[in-house]
């Protein structure tokens, strides 16, 4: 499947478990000719068509119609030669914890398998800090705190945005999803422990 298929199929997939409502949630990967196919601003993500998604050069004027989180996605490319997909959605427990965890600056789930979904990690045990970073709408401000952070090293592919929700990438779209979808299980889990046992 072409990477821009992929893509479209993320959009469906993400859409029917409530990660991407009232056109929330943007998508981007890089093409074998080093641009990036990237999702345009208020478009359906569960709806998705090939015409919705720009092609843009990373160090380029960037179009009108993207979204204004684009700075965010270009970011992760410029800084890591590795990244290949970069997905963003706005799932209910994501959009919570990362409220609630913001001014201790990380999500912190310990010892569940599932971070063994995660590039790198090859145990349960331990524990996973996930950064959450303030919300702004100066988004190559945001961008460049989330670089300046991730090149120290120690980071999950992945980070959250306070009210806003995770940004997660892979060496493909394939990856990416996997850590979408390892990510979403650990919030999950962790909201549900934390109703439980009022934590």
């Amino acid at each position: 499947m072409e990477p821009i298929d992929q893509l479209i199929e993320f959009g469906r997939f993400a859409a029917a478990r409530g990660w991407v409502p009232a056109t929330g949630g943007n998508f981007s990967c890089l093409l074998p000719d080093r641009r990036i196919a990237i999702t345009r601003s208020g478009t359906d993500k569960g709806a998705l068509a090939p015409a919705e998604i720009a092609i843009v050069a990373p160090d380029a004027t960037l179009p009108p119609g993207l979204s204004a989180e684009t700075p965010l996605h270009l970011g992760r490319y410029r800084a890591d030669p590795t990244v290949g997909a970069v997905l963003h959605v706005h799932s209910v427990a994501a959009t919570v914890l990362s409220r609630a965890a913001v001014c201790a600056g990380a999500v912190v789930v310990r010892d569940y398998e599932m971070q063994k979904a995660l590039a790198g990690i090859v145990t349960h045990e331990g524990e996973l800090r996930i950064p959450v970073y303030p919300n702004t709408q100066d988004m190559p401000a945001l961008s460049a705190v989330v670089e300046g952070e991730l090149q120290r090293g120690g980071s999950p592919p992945g980070f959250l945005v306070a009210g806003h929700g995770l940004y997660a990438w892979g060496q493909t779209v394939t990856q990416a999803r996997r850590h979408v979808e390892g990510f979403e299980f650990l919030f999950a889990c962790e909201l549900e422990e934390r109703r439980l046992t009022g934590r």
